[in-house]
């Protein structure tokens, strides 16, 4: 068995269905194979957290190729990637948000990169969000007193490029480059099952974020290194999983001071362990309501369909028109669907919204899957079209 996905789902299930659906397509990707379909050699496992919008008899039926484990409580995103470790039986584990998309030639470019650098420990790659914009947190340096200093006082947005005063993000290192790097996302992370062997998996103390950061650092004390590539690139629909509310500022802040806690010690330590706490102090006072798009096709929406015919044709039918919604004149339009299929690839969409989508709201089909979800800033939370008579 060469790759174990692992993802970890709680209430998306419609952008979980279309990440199964890019999965889907990069395992039988041909090119990566020698002309074969290697679905014998990936295997996929859905963790579900006690989700309540009955994901897994959503999804089951239409992803057989799937182990899906349905816990009965939400264990945390940690605690759910380890509860199945034991069982993937991959050479690579890749750990991956259900709110991704990968383009069809993703586990191609992974494979060929950790088999010709025996130091690789992990890597990453060069994250979007849903309307284009690259994704500063797919390399990261460790969130040090001094570097996180520079973060949040501001420092680093004056300077984003500076070796010095940009570390959090690597600024001085160039989102086109491959790069020897600190932090890699938990969003996707391929990792050698070898290596998790001997560093374990993450931490169960961190409920949610920071575990990355804590494998990270653990990966290098080992001796390996963690790459960022800069291609493939995926989608990563940042809104949808990190919900900018009470609860985040409080789960994410917390996060972060249990991960100074174990690795750092000193005065700078404490005192940024400190700051910390005065932050969930300030930040917790707040509304902290997140953002939400809208969620309906309105009578006013202007949508362009575009891509695969037959993909175009599905997603034609699964929208109920309201005012002759659906039109031709890219112009006039506000909303773009972008439809996955045999002539328009999910890599073809990755390119088109690196390219620019001119403040237009952009969604993705994946064909024969029953929606189209987008989500244009990682403030807000995802949008879904189609066949969704829950939402």
């Amino acid at each position: 068995m060469l790759l174990s996905v692992v993802v970890v789902n709680y209430n998306v299930k419609y952008f979980l269905e279309q990440c199964l659906c890019s999965v889907e397509k990069a395992i039988a990707y041909g090119g990566w194979a020698g002309g074969q379909d290697f679905s014998d050699q990936v295997e996929v496992l859905v963790v579900d957290n006690c989700s309540t919008d009955g994901s897994v008899d959503w999804l089951r039926p239409r992803f057989p190729f799937v182990q899906f484990i349905a816990n009965t409580e939400n264990v945390g995103f940690s605690r759910a990637n380890n509860q199945v470790l034991g069982k993937c039986r991959g050479k690579y584990v890749l750990f991956l948000n259900p709110d991704t998309i990968l383009p069809e030639d993703c586990f191609q470019q992974c494979l060929s990169f950790m088999d010709v650098h025996p130091d690789a420990g992990a890597l990453g790659v060069h994250m979007i969000d849903g309307s284009g914009r690259y994704l500063p947190e797919s390399k990261r340096g460790f969130p040090t007193p001094w570097v996180s200093f520079c973060k949040m006082s501001g420092l680093t947005g004056f300077f984003p490029t500076s070796k010095w005063l940009a570390g959090y993000y690597l600024g001085h290192l160039s989102p086109a480059g491959t790069h020897q790097v600190d932090v890699l996302s938990g969003a996707f992370m391929w990792v050698r099952k070898e290596v998790l062997d001997k560093t374990g998996g993450f931490d169960e103390r961190f409920f949610m974020y920071a575990e990355d950061i804590d494998l990270s650092f653990r990966i290098q004390q080992a001796g390996y290194v963690n790459y960022y590539l800069p291609a493939p690139a995926i989608i990563h629909f940042k809104g949808e999983s990190t919900r900018k509310d009470k609860r985040y500022v409080k789960l994410f802040y917390t996060a972060m001071i249990q991960f100074v806690e174990k690795h750092y010690k000193g005065i700078g330590a404490w005192g940024y362990t400190k700051l910390l706490q005065g932050i969930i102090w300030l930040k917790g006072a707040g509304k902290g309501n997140p953002v939400r798009e809208k969620t309906e096709v309105s009578g006013h929406t202007k949508i362009v369909l575009t891509g695969d015919a037959a993909a175009m044709k599905e997603m034609h039918n699964l929208i109920d028109p309201v005012n002759d919604n659906i039109v031709t004149d890219e112009t006039v339009a506000d909303t773009f669907i972008y439809c996955e299929g045999q002539s328009f690839t999910f890599s073809a969409i990755i390119k088109k919204l690196q390219a620019g989508t001119a403040g237009k709201s952009v969604f993705v089909h994946g064909s024969q899957t029953g929606c189209a979800v987008g989500s244009g800033t990682k403030e807000c939370q995802g949008n879904v079209i189609g066949n969704t008579p829950d939402r």
